[in-house]
Formats: structure tokens, sequence, C-alpha cells
């Protein structure tokens, strides 16, 4: 059984101690691919040096929206060289945090910078991967007003012009919206990233989301080393956990983990290409 982690930042101080480790023990797991997403330029370049290291390492370059404040436009133009790079899957982590950002300015702000970054994906024909938190951890709100009014114009204007992106933009990383939003991203034609809360015993309604969702447009992450699944629930999350997400869904869905890793790791491959 070979499995993809699509989102795991290894590069986190807390993997300095055994980062070679956690790798390999994700490898013997089963783990065929991990996405490594940095979030600004010193994490995007750490990204780009564990996947030179390692085969089953990929890349993602961004600048994460509670990154904004401290980055710059010559910051902007280095992610664009870093961004090339053969090994480099995606663009992200990208999006808007209004969870940690509250004040109006900042928050224009932030949609001024994932602008510019999906103009780099559309320049680089790279897939976006989307980080989005409201304020309250609520599963609608003006987060997803603003990010689905930039995206659909920006959709139709790939469409037209038949760009490969105009299909399939990205993933909508640990998304937690609202079934509604969530048929409105697979519209669009997004992904939809499932992380470990999944496993939470009380996140039965995010759950039942979960199932009205078509298994070929789910990707699984872990966010390590955040958002640990049962049974690593507060401590810190590794790319191996990622079976226990697996097996999750498989339980939503009647299918066997087996399925569920070939169907998931057949996703990633399609949306990434790996640099293909």
């Amino acid at each position: 059984m070979q499995l993809t982690d699509t989102h795991c930042h290894l590069y986190w101080n807390k993997f300095d101690e055994d980062r070679e480790v956690v790798i390999q023990r994700a490898i013997e797991a089963g783990i065929k691919r991990m996405l490594v997403p940095g979030t600004n330029l010193e994490t995007c370049k750490q990204s780009i040096e564990l996947a030179e290291k390692y085969e089953q390492v990929y890349a993602a370059v961004g600048i994460h929206p509670t990154d904004v404040e401290t980055s710059s436009m010559q910051d902007m133009d280095k992610l664009y060289k870093l961004a090339d790079h053969a090994k480099v899957a995606a663009i992200g982590e990208i999006g808007l945090d209004y969870y940690w950002v509250k004040e109006p300015e900042k928050q224009k702000a932030q949609r001024g910078v994932l602008h510019s970054m999906v103009q780099m994906a559309e320049a680089l024909n790279k897939p976006v991967i989307i980080h989005l938190r409201e304020s309250g951890d609520a599963t609608q709100g003006p987060i997803f007003d603003d990010f689905f009014a930039m995206m659909e114009e920006q959709i139709e204007k790939w469409q037209l012009a038949e760009h490969p992106l105009g299909k399939q933009p990205g993933v909508l990383h640990s998304f937690n919206g609202n079934l509604t939003l969530a048929i409105k991203a697979l519209e669009l034609g997004f992904y939809l990233g499932v992380t470990g809360p999944v496993t939470y015993p009380k996140n039965e309604k995010h759950r039942q989301m979960i199932k009205e969702l078509p298994l070929e447009r789910v990707l699984i992450e872990t966010d390590s080393p955040f958002l640990s699944p049962a049974p690593h629930r507060g401590k810190r999350n590794e790319p191996a956990y990622v079976l226990h997400i697996a097996d999750k869904i498989a339980e939503i869905h009647s299918k066997s983990p087996a399925e569920i890793a070939a169907i998931t790791t057949a996703n990633a491959d399609r949306l990434f290409a790996w640099g293909d």
C-alpha cells in the first residue's frame, strides 16, 4: 500500500533532532511522496533543500498569509526563481487567514499577495495550495467569500484561455468549510485536503461533509508537525501518521484503506505531476 502526504512542514524546528528518522519512518510506512510547502522565503529554500536531498520529498513555494507582513517585493522576485525548480510541484502555502489577522488593511494586503502568487502559478503552470482560516474557525464567512470571488474570476480567465489550471487549479488545504462551500470548490476544479481532525471523536459534522465528497477529489495531508490524528493527538505529527487519515476516510466511505491509498495517491499524481 502506497500513500502520499500532500502537506507536511518537515523543515519545522520540531524535527531538528530526528528529521532523517522521521522521513525514513514515513518511507517504511509506505509513504510514496511527501510534499513540503514553504511559508516564506527562508522556509521555501529549506523545502527545496529537503527535496534535493530525498527522492520522496517534493517542495512547494509561497508566502503564507500570516507571513505577508514580514515579506517584501524582493522576496517575491526570489520566490519566482525558486518556484521554477524541477522539484517544486506547486505554489503554496498561500491563501487568506482572518483567524490570526483581524485588521482590514492587513487582510487586504493578504489578498494582494494571494493574487500575485496566483499569477506566479499561472506563469509556471503549477497548482496552488490554499490556506483558508476564518475568524473563530467558522465553516463559512468573509474569508470564503473573498477567496471565491477572486478565484471564480481567475478560473474563468484560465478556462477561456484553455490554461491547464482552469481544469484543476489546486487544493484547499485542510479544508474546514461546510458542504455548500465544498461543492462550490469542487465545481471550480479544486481538490480538498483532509487532515487529522477528521479522526477526532467530536468532529462528526466534519465527517459527514467528507462523506459527501467524491473520492476522486480528495487528498490526504498531515500538516506535520500540526493537527496530529487520533491516537497521536496532542503529540507532534509526522508524515507516517497519514495512515490514520486514510483509515478514517476508508471507514467513512465504506472502502478499504488500500483503496483509499490508491485513490488519493492517484489524485495527488494527477494534480501535482511531480515535476513532469
